[in-house]
C-alpha cells in the first residue's frame, strides 16, 4: 500500500462530505420531510468525523506505517461507505433495506477506533505519547 493512500482517501472522502452536505442542505431541503433530512445529515456528520480521524491516521501512518493504523484506516473507510452510504441511499431511494445495513457501518467505526488505539499504542514513538 502506498504510504499516502490513507491521506488520499481522507482527501476524497472529505471533499465528498462537503459536496453531500451542501446537497443535503440546499438540494434536499424542500424535497424531504424533516426525519429524512436528519438521516441524511447524520450520514454527512459521521462521514466528516471519521474522515477527520482518517486524516489523523494518515499523518501517523506516514511516520510509522504499522499494520494497526492501516487496519483502522480500512475500518473507517468501510464504515463511511456502509454507514453513511446506506443512509444516503435510504434517503434518496426511500428503500428501508438500506437502513438495515447501517449498523454494520457503525460497528466498523467502533472497530476502527479500537484499532486506532492499538496502532497508537504500538506507535514507534509511543513512549513519548504515554508520558
Amino acid at each position: 500500500m502506498q504510504k499516502n493512500f490513507i491521506l488520499l482517501a481522507a482527501s476524497l472522502l472529505g471533499m465528498l462530505a462537503v459536496i453531500l452536505g451542501a446537497f443535503g442542505a440546499h438540494g434536499l431541503e424542500k424535497l424531504l420531510e424533516e426525519p429524512m433530512q436528519q438521516r441524511f445529515h447524520t450520514g454527512v456528520e459521521y462521514q466528516f468525523y471519521h474522515t477527520s480521524a482518517l486524516l489523523a491516521l494518515g499523518l501517523l501512518y506516514l511516520h510509522d506505517p504499522n499494520k494497526w493504523l492501516r487496519y483502522a484506516a480500512y475500518a473507517f473507510i468501510f464504515g463511511i461507505i456502509v454507514f453513511s452510504g446506506s443512509l444516503y441511499l435510504y434517503v434518496l431511494t426511500a428503500n428501508r433495506n438500506f437502513g438495515m445495513i447501517t449498523p454494520v457501518g457503525g460497528s466498523s467505526f467502533i472497530l476502527g477506533w479500537i484499532l486506532m488505539w492499538i496502532g497508537v499504542w504500538h506507535y514507534k514513538d509511543s513512549d513519548c505519547m504515554r508520558k
